[in-house]
């Protein structure tokens, strides 16, 4: 027996923006709008231009032919394929909206999905100063400690960014996804994220972020495809390499003009640095150092706070044999140097998550 497809449902109009006065229908997915077709045209949009060829080539017909022209009924609307109606209703809504409905969409109760969904439909129809005004509404909400988008919202947030070419906006959305990598959440989530949009910095930190989670983690993990394993065993192995190689591997360290020790103050740090990365049992910070065998961005920030504190005195100096101690002023270099380490490490930590184990 044969299947009777369900007739399409009529399309409904929208609750707040079918407006009585209106003069120009359109229809989005199964919704009718109804609005002025001057505030369309505001800000020389796509719609400026759409509609000024409209009206040139009803002028060239025949009158006959334009009695029923498009968007002037339900019947015969204006057709905008590819657009959602919640996003379209954002657009409405920045149009006919009071100042203090503008306002409040500044305020850390704004309704960043709302925000969203405007700059998109926006940027997509060139309205350029209320693109440029929701990017910067976003922007501000996700810039405060305060703002907590779901995952959902970020990963559009995150899109919108590249999309729009925003770079503030970027900025705030890859300090809230170093946020949930930091509390271990969406991991994987944000590794499909930074690939897609090819974010460098992101996807080091999730890949790393993931990895010290644990093999069952990564096998387990429904969304994290074969590659993406892969790269996993091949950057625990990799870091394992380099944390072994660490402690004989310390930043090149520049000397004061005014230090007459010279090679001395490089051996002295080399052998503080030695020290300090010693992970054997009754190193230095051998009780302190609790960390993966892996974990090369932990172990180069716990040896750039140790070297901090015997830079600013809370640390007593200590014995490094026939090296001597560090001259005073080089030991601010080497300690500019090692936040250069930790710096190099953090934005080169994806080089190590390669295809290949």
């Amino acid at each position: 027996m044969m299947s009777v497809s369900s007739p399409e449902a009529a399309p409904t109009r929208d609750p707040t923006y079918y407006i009585a006065d209106g003069n120009t229908v359109l229809q989005v997915e199964n919704t009718l709008f109804k609005v002025h077709r001057s505030m369309l045209i505001k800000d020389k949009s796509t719609f400026d231009s759409m509609f000024s060829l409209d009206a040139y080539t009803q002028n060239t017909e025949d009158a006959l032919m334009a009695t029923n022209s498009e968007g002037e009924s339900d019947e015969n609307p204006i057709r905008l394929h590819g657009d959602k109606a919640e996003e379209f209703s954002a657009l409405m809504w920045s149009l006919y909206s009071l100042p203090a409905e503008i306002a409040y969409s500044m305020s850390l109760q704004a309704n960043d999905l709302q925000l969203i969904h405007l700059a998109r439909i926006a940027h997509k129809y060139q309205f350029r100063s209320t693109e440029i005004w929701a990017l910067s509404a976003l922007t501000t909400y996700h810039s405060n400690a305060g703002g907590s988008p779901s995952v959902q919202n970020l990963v559009q947030i995150t899109e919108l960014s590249i999309l729009c070419d925003c770079k503030a906006l970027l900025g705030a959305a890859v300090a809230k996804w170093k946020r949930l990598l930091g509390e271990g959440r969406a991991v994987a989530v944000a590794i499909g994220v930074a690939e897609r949009l090819n974010l460098r910095s992101l996807l080091g930190l999730a890949y790393y972020s993931m990895m010290l989670k644990g093999r069952d983690v990564w096998d387990s993990d429904p969304q994290l495809n074969a590659r993406q394993r892969i790269r996993l065993l091949s950057g625990h192995y990799n870091l394992i390499k380099l944390c072994e190689e660490l402690p004989s591997c310390p930043p090149r360290l520049t000397h004061d003009h005014s230090c007459v020790r010279k090679g001395k103050c490089k051996n002295a740090f080399a052998a503080l640095w030695k020290i300090i990365l010693t992970t054997k049992e009754g190193g230095l910070v051998g009780q302190v150092l609790k960390v993966q065998s892996a974990d090369l961005p932990a172990k180069v920030m716990l040896a750039e706070s140790i070297i901090r504190a015997f830079a600013e005195g809370n640390i007593p100096a200590i014995d490094l044999s026939e090296s001597g101690e560090i001259h005073e002023k080089c030991l601010q270099i080497a300690l500019q140097a090692t936040q250069d380490k930790v710096k190099e490490v953090q934005e080169n930590l994806v080089d190590w998550f390669s295809d290949v184990v």
